[in-house]
């Protein structure tokens, strides 16, 4: 496994826990999900371009 495998694995993890669907985010809104979800789409895009 290569560092942005392990990366893009925790991220996921980040993206699912953050989601508003558990008490303990439920008034968070959506802002913790889409920060989450730029930064996956950045990772994404940098380990397909080869860069991470």
């Amino acid at each position: 496994m290569t560092i942005g495998t392990i990366l893009l694995i925790i991220l996921l993890l980040l993206l699912v826990g953050a989601l508003p669907n558990w008490r303990h985010s439920a008034g968070w809104g959506y802002v913790p999900s889409g920060g989450i979800g730029i930064l996956l789409i950045v990772l994404v895009v940098l380990v397909l371009t080869g860069r991470l």
